[in-house]
């Protein structure tokens, strides 16, 4: 089951009631003081147009203007400390909460995630390093992200190490040929690239997280048939990991461009939407959700 929400998420998850998810993931604007801006278009029948969707049916692309976020708040942690507390009480005793963030705000918000959840219930901060884009000619160049990791109760959650995925071993040589084949499992350090520019994988959203980061976490931290919740959610990508993996996803987003992603990206799990209309159908099937946005 797959619920989208539109809207302040702020307001949405106080209506959800206390211990209701096992797993809860957010990545929230980085306060990196830039704009995200992306270009909003309409798709219309017109058999004239210049896009073929379902059935072959002819669609024509409007501009409708450019949104975007401003990705800065004047106090970010002020932003942060209701939802945050939301997170905690909406997490069931074993459940986890992981919190996504950058080298700017990642120091000042496990300060205030200490005090919601308890320092005793940091589990790991994790780093994910990448090595794309641009180097920085006056300093170390800036290539990992840092997600922290809190579970409710530190001595009780879920971490299911047997469908941790293995990785290969630096120096194979040193550990035999049999461990060297079986690999060996990741360290607090996740080495992956970011959605490539031109991969499938790629809805166009600003900010989207490769799925082999988003699937490492939902198998490792959550069991099939469990309820996730990603409150900042983006392109969706949470909700594409728990559903193809057996899970139960909630998202909540108040960006209308996240919102036409999702219905996009989502299609093919036939999701229920709050506060939104897709500009498909609701009754359409999946298949012509997608051919009209071929």
């Amino acid at each position: 089951m797959l619920d989208i929400h539109f809207g302040d998420n702020l307001e949405v998850i106080k209506a959800f009631p206390d211990a209701s998810f096992d797993l809860i993931y957010i990545d929230p604007p980085f306060n990196t003081g830039k704009t995200q801006a992306r270009t909003q278009i309409q798709t219309v029948r017109d058999e004239e147009g210049d896009r073929v969707g379902f059935q072959g049916k002819r669609y024509r692309t409007v501009k409708i203007g450019t949104k975007g976020y401003a990705d800065t708040f004047s106090d970010y942690l002020a932003f942060l400390e209701p939802r945050l507390e939301e997170a905690r009480r909406l997490l069931k005793p074993n459940g986890s909460f992981f919190f996504h963030i950058d080298y700017r705000e990642v120091h000042y918000c496990k300060v205030l995630l200490d005090s919601i959840f308890g320092r005793e219930s940091f589990i790991n901060e994790i780093v994910w390093a990448y090595d794309y884009g641009a180097r920085a000619t006056k300093r170390w160049s800036p290539k990992h992200d840092n997600i922290l990791w809190y579970a409710k109760d530190p001595e009780n959650y879920t971490y299911r190490y047997d469908d941790i995925d293995r990785i290969p071993y630096m120096a194979p040589g040193l550990v035999g040929p049999e461990k060297a084949e079986r690999g060996k499992t990741p360290t607090d350090t996740w080495w992956n690239t970011i959605v490539s520019p031109n991969g499938k994988e790629k809805t166009g959203y600003p900010t989207q997280k490769p799925l082999a980061i988003i699937n490492r976490i939902i198998k490792v931290h959550s069991n099939p048939g469990d309820r996730v919740l990603d409150f900042f959610a983006g392109s969706g990508t949470i909700g594409e990991s728990a559903v193809r993996l057996g899970r139960s996803a909630v998202l909540v987003d108040s960006n209308i461009e996240a919102m036409e992603v999702m219905a996009k990206r989502l299609a093919f799990a036939t999701p229920h939407f709050h506060g939104y209309t897709p500009a498909t159908d609701h009754n359409q099937s999946a298949k012509e959700a997608v051919g009209l946005f071929a």
